[in-house]
């Protein structure tokens, strides 16, 4: 009986293992009839080699390895594969591509060799009436429609709302008594900047809240797989397209109703109408939907990303906070320049009280009247003056820290195409059909032009080396050629002025031990936050 026992027990053994080793083979054959099946779309009438690389598992490729690796995907896959090498992701065949020359082709092939390709997720959510989904000849139009938005006249008329958004979210940080999440305080800010701003609405602060969270659910699925089914990402991010389109479509419409008055402030929306007019284009309701969601999205998550990882640069290197501090100073826009403080630089009970005044102030939207006459002593806003646009081009060492800013982290990882026909890059094939995605990050560094490009040194774009220069495609954090970002004037701009005004007006300190590490995708945010401790400097 015992030997009948143990004959059961290794059979049953040997069953187990039996069905493993056919699982485990099966797994393997499965994978390999996958990679067979892309191997089988190569351009048989080119005789280059597709590029190096692994497709991964059946349907998912290897996107939930790209999605946990974060960056260390492309690292190592570059390492092992090159320059340019295939993989699958997103429910697509992918090329990935790194390489000043290689970008440079794809980015000036745009309409010949390659188009647009955002992931299908991005597109079905999105929509398609947007500028990210159109090509061609419609692309060329709503460009065109768009860069009256982004014109200098335009920028110019945004800024005093930009800045003053800017001063009142800096406001609610130097009143917080605890730290601030500083990416989720800048996704607050790049929020409340496209929907001030861009679609000039003054909204109850319920309301932006609540439109917040829902451009938040969009923003989370809009890099998901494609299929349309209950929980998955994919539906998640249309429902809050429905509810976001809902909102927009009542707001456009009472608008579109209401007369411009010439004292009333002149958003996006209005430049974009008065524009479409002159192109003889009338924008439906529809359009104007998914062009408002496209204009959030556009100044929202990337801008967030690009703000936050401005703050975390400032905490690391002190010295470049004090060498643009020293400029501020010297174009009449540090502290000493407009405060009423002590000359010795320690600050008295009595301007305690005004800089209490001036966040109470700030808090509530801004205060006009700057004197308080029941005591004779000023009562001030941000003691930094109204910017212009010329000021800010006077700023050169904040706009090299911005540049470097974008070189060092950009938000977005790359950019999405299409091949429109088989050509070649770096010895391989990329086959007609297949997405193209190139690597801005990689890209920024591994080029040749930046020295040291592992090290942050915004004097790499001052005027003594010029290193930006000649990096017409070793630096694109916005893209390149007719796709560049239409935006990317008011993305600096914003930067610029968010840097002016925590450079000349406040100090902050790290909340937590260690700096946090940076998750890159969809887009460049800290792991669990950046925590930080911000203050007014009332003594320099």
């Amino acid at each position: 009986m015992f030997h009948l026992a143990q004959f059961g027990v290794l059979s049953a053994l040997a069953a187990a293992l039996t069905s493993v080793l056919s699982a485990l083979f099966l797994l393997a054959l499965t994978r390999q009839l996958w990679s067979l099946r892309w191997s089988l779309t190569r351009d048989k009438e080119s005789s280059l080699p597709l590029p190096k690389g692994s497709m991964g598992w059946p349907l998912v490729g290897e996107t939930f390895h790209w999605l946990f690796q974060g960056s260390n995907f492309h690292i190592s896959r570059r390492e092992r594969h090159g320059n340019v090498f295939k993989t699958h992701l997103l429910g697509k065949p992918v090329i990935r591509v790194t390489g000043a020359e290689n970008i440079r082709k794809i980015l000036l092939g745009e309409h010949s060799l390659v188009c647009t390709q955002w992931p299908q997720s991005t597109r079905i959510i999105l929509g398609p009436n947007t500028l990210v989904n159109s090509i061609g000849d419609l692309h060329k139009k709503k460009r065109k429609i768009l860069a009256k938005v982004f014109s200098r006249g335009a920028l110019e008329s945004y800024l005093p709302r930009l800045q003053d958004v800017v001063k009142s979210e800096i406001a609610k940080w130097c009143s917080e008594p605890g730290a601030i999440d500083v990416y989720s305080a800048a996704r607050s800010l790049t929020f409340r900047i496209a929907v001030r701003v861009l679609l000039g609405l003054q909204l109850e602060e319920e309301r932006i809240v609540y439109l917040a969270q829902i451009f938040e659910q969009l923003m989370n699925n809009l890099f998901s797989l494609p299929i349309d089914a209950p929980l998955s990402g994919l539906r998640k991010g249309i429902k809050a397209r429905e509810i976001l389109h809902a909102n927009m479509e009542k707001i456009i419409e009472e608008k579109m109703e209401r007369p411009q008055a010439e004292e009333e402030y002149y958003d996006a929306f209005d430049y974009m109408l008065s524009s479409a007019k002159e192109h003889g284009h009338e924008l439906t309701i529809q359009e104007l939907k998914e062009t408002a969601v496209e204009l959030i999205f556009a100044a929202h998550s990337t801008t967030a990303s690009a703000s936050t990882s401005l703050v975390l640069q400032l905490l690391r290197h002190p010295a470049v906070v004090e060498k643009a501090r020293v400029e501020l100073e010297a174009e009449g826009l540090g502290y000493d320049s407009h405060s009423n403080h002590s000359p010795t630089g320690v600050t008295t009970g009595r301007e305690e009280d005004a800089a209490d005044t001036e966040i109470t102030c700030l808090l509530n939207g801004g205060c006009h009247n700057h004197q308080n006459h029941s005591d004779g002593f000023p009562q001030p806003q941000s003691h930094m003056p109204p910017l212009t646009l010329d000021k800010l081009s006077q700023l050169r060492y904040v706009d090299c820290v911005v540049k470097e800013v974008l070189r060092f982290l950009p938000p977005v990882s790359g950019g999405y195409r299409t091949a429109l026909q088989t050509f070649e890059l770096d010895g391989y094939q990329i086959p007609k059909g297949w997405s193209v995605m190139y690597s801005i990050r990689d890209t920024h560094e591994t080029a040749a032009v930046f020295q040291s490009p592992e090290l942050f040194d915004p004097d790499r774009f001052g005027s003594e080396r010029e290193e930006g220069r000649s990096a017409r495609f070793s630096y694109v954090p916005f893209g390149g050629g007719v796709r560049s970002c239409v935006g990317k004037e008011l993305a600096q701009i914003i930067l610029k002025t968010l840097a002016v005004e925590l450079i000349g007006t406040c100090k902050w300190t790290l909340a937590t031990e260690n700096f946090p590490k940076m998750q890159t995708v969809p887009i460049v945010h800290p792991v669990n936050g950046l925590h930080v401790h911000f203050k007014y400097n009332y003594s320099l």
